[in-house]
């Protein structure tokens, strides 16, 4: 996938991340919360951009949830040094 560069927050990049995941891995909020363990709410708020900040451990979590390590969240575009902003 070809991203346009856009400059964003590490948190709405993860969250950018997240629906992407779920939308290529047909995933609904509700099955990643029993594959993650990270209660829906939690999820929706960082799907809605709500959380400033989101926790190693959630990361990992979530990223258990879709069956990849935290290396393997991380690889995507998104998250290259001149798209976040401090």
């Amino acid at each position: 996938m070809t991203y346009r560069q856009v400059i964003m927050t590490l948190s709405e990049a993860i969250a950018a991340h997240i629906e992407e995941l779920l939308r290529l891995n047909g995933m609904t909020q509700y099955r990643l919360f029993k594959a993650s363990g990270v209660p829906q709410s939690t999820i929706s708020s960082i799907r809605r951009r709500k959380n400033a900040s989101v926790s190693s451990l959630l990361l990992w979590q979530l990223a258990q949830g879709f069956g990849m390590s935290l290396r393997e969240f991380f690889d995507s575009p998104l998250f290259d040094t001149e798209n976040i902003e401090n």
